[in-house]
Order: structure tokens, then C-alpha cells, then sequence
């Protein structure tokens, strides 16, 4: 496959902390550290035009998270609020906070009838997306530190990362109040559940990645290295027909992609002159032939934002 650069996307005024397509691919969301974030809409030649600019974060933004039928668009400053987005409008349609206390990082639930919230006081809330009210809130060991956080396809787990436990992830089921551990020798520096939610990929600070099947029975499928490790969070994530491709950026400025089932480095995209911190593969748009074509933006401190 040979890949070529497309477009590079200038908008952001500094580091690009944050990318992530849309369940139908159809939008592609980026946040910053310029405390703004842009929805830009996926033409069908492969192209990306700005749709909106959002403003009103206070602080840089370190998460967004797309409803399950993509009309809106949760984001979080760091230890901020969370914001929920209208996307055909392009307005905050509600605001998310806690008195005294800031939040860190945000999910959907996949019925799209809740949001899930990791608290800067080790906590996790849930709203009700009607109402905007707090339905319930867990403090104790197993949220200790909340750094990052997802659900589960099957709404039952809450995937927590913590900056108390640097090398462990907890599987939380909410409504059983179950464990499921995933421990690493390794400190963790970011995870990705794939878009059915059934593999997440797992970033050390080594530089290695990690891939865990999490439905039903937990286990170690794959490791993949080869890319120079990162000092801050590098997200990487898992593409292709059947998530058959593995992409992470690098502290080499370059974007990797394995094969996920052999493991096999097959190609290394150049262009950024700094650190990738984060790749998004369109769900909609997936490598399925040695003809096929994706679109993988990714995006660095230097450079702003790229697709290939």
C-alpha cells in the first residue's frame, strides 16, 4: 500500500492533544492545548473541511468522546468541566461539573443515555443525559486516581486507568461490582478500545503496545514494538477490515502500523518534524486490499494535523 499525504490541517494554534473519527466516520474531532476543539467533516474523496470551532474550555482539552450516534460530542479540559456538543449546530448544550472539584476525562455509555466521568478527587460520577442530573458516584480503592477511562460494549464495565496505579487497568462492572485486573510491568501511558470494544490496546512507557482481548476471558494476544518510546502520552489505536492493522505514533516522528495478527512492522509514515501524540483511523474507511485507501490523521506538538 503505498500512502502519500493528503492534506495537513493547520487550525490549531498549538500541541494537538487529541484526535478521534466519529462511529461513522463521517466527522473527524480534534482538541489542543489551545484549549479549542474542531469538527471537521470527511468529504468522499478522502478530504477533510472544517464544520466547527469549538470554544469555551477554559483549559487545554485532554478527551472527547462521540455518542454512539455521532449528533453529539462530549469534551473535558484538564481538571475543568466536561462540555456536550451539538454537532449539526455547533452549540454547548450542557455543561457537566462538579463543585470544588475538576474532571478529567469522559465516556458514553453505548445506549447513549449516560456519560461517565473520571473526578480529580478519585472518583467516577454518571449523569443522566436527559435530565443533566448525577445519578451515582464510586470512591474507593479501585478509583484511585482516575487518569483515563472507557465502557465497555457491553455497559457493564467502566476501563479505568490510574495515576495511583501506574501499571494496572481496572475492568469495574458498576452494576456487579466486579474486577477484572489487567497489570503490566510496565507504567501505563495511555489505551484504546477498538470499535466494537472488544480488544483494547494498551501503551507503555517502554514503548511497547500491548494488545488484551477483554470480552469474556482477559488475555495477552499480541505485543508490537519497534517505534521510538514516548516520554508523554502517545495514543494509538487499532484499524482496518476487522481491525486487522495496529498505528501508534512516536517520539521519532514518525507514525507506525503493524499487523495485528503477525506482529509484523509493515510501515512507517514520515512528514511531522516532532512527537505524534495521538492516531485516529476511520472506522468507515478501512484498508481491506492492497488497492484499499484509510485516512490516519495524527498530529504532533510542532506540526498541527495530517492524514495519509
Amino acid at each position: 500500500v503505498v500512502l502519500r499525504t493528503l492534506q495537513v490541517l493547520q487550525e490549531h494554534k498549538d500541541k494537538i492533544w487529541f484526535l478521534r473519527f466519529s462511529h461513522s466516520g463521517k466527522y473527524l474531532a480534534s482538541s489542543s492545548a489551545d484549549c479549542l476543539v474542531i469538527v471537521w467533516e470527511v468529504m468522499l474523496d478522502g478530504h477533510v473541511s472544517l464544520k466547527h470551532i469549538l470554544p469555551g474550555h477554559q483549559k487545554p482539552v485532554s478527551c472527547i468522546s462521540w455518542s454512539p450516534n455521532d449528533d453529539q460530542l462530549l469534551t473535558c479540559g484538564v481538571d475543568e468541566v466536561v462540555r456536550c456538543w451539538d454537532i449539526g449546530s455547533g452549540q454547548c448544550v450542557h455543561v457537566y461539573e462538579k463543585s470544588g472539584v475538576g474532571l478529567v476525562s469522559c465516556a458514553w455509555s453505548p445506549d447513549g443515555k449516560y456519560i461517565f466521568c473520571g473526578v480529580n478527587d478519585k472518583s467516577i460520577c454518571t449523569w443522566d443525559l436527559e435530565e443533566g442530573k448525577e445519578l451515582e458516584c464510586w470512591k474507593d480503592s479501585i478509583t484511585s486516581g482516575i487518569a483515563d477511562l472507557g465502557i465497555s460494549s457491553n455497559e457493564k464495565e467502566i476501563i479505568v486507568t490510574s495515576v495511583c496505579k501506574e501499571n494496572m487497568i481496572t475492568l469495574f462492572g458498576w452494576e456487579s461490582k466486579s474486577e477484572k485486573l489487567i497489570e503490566e510491568d510496565q507504567t501505563i501511558t495511555s489505551f484504546s478500545l477498538s470499535e466494537d470494544g472488544k480488544l483494547l490496546l494498551v501503551g507503555l512507557l517502554n514503548g511497547e503496545l500491548h494488545l488484551w482481548n477483554i470480552d469474556g476471558f482477559v488475555r495477552l494476544l499480541a505485543k508490537y514494538n519497534g517505534h521510538k518510546c514516548c516520554r508523554s502520552v502517545s495514543r494509538s489505536c487499532s484499524g482496518g477490515m476487522e481491525h486487522a492493522f495496529i498505528a501508534s505514533g512516536s517520539e521519532g516522528s514518525q507514525v507506525y502500523i503493524w499487523h495485528r495478527l503477525s506482529g509484523e512492522l509493515i510501515s512507517k509514515l514520515v512528514g511531522h518534524s516532532g512527537a505524534v501524540n495521538c492516531v485516529s483511523w476511520n472506522p468507515t474507511n478501512p484498508i481491506c486490499s492492497p488497492q484499499g485507501v484509510t485516512i490516519v490523521p495524527y498530529a504532533s506538538g510542532e506540526d498541527r494535523a495530517r492524514e495519509r
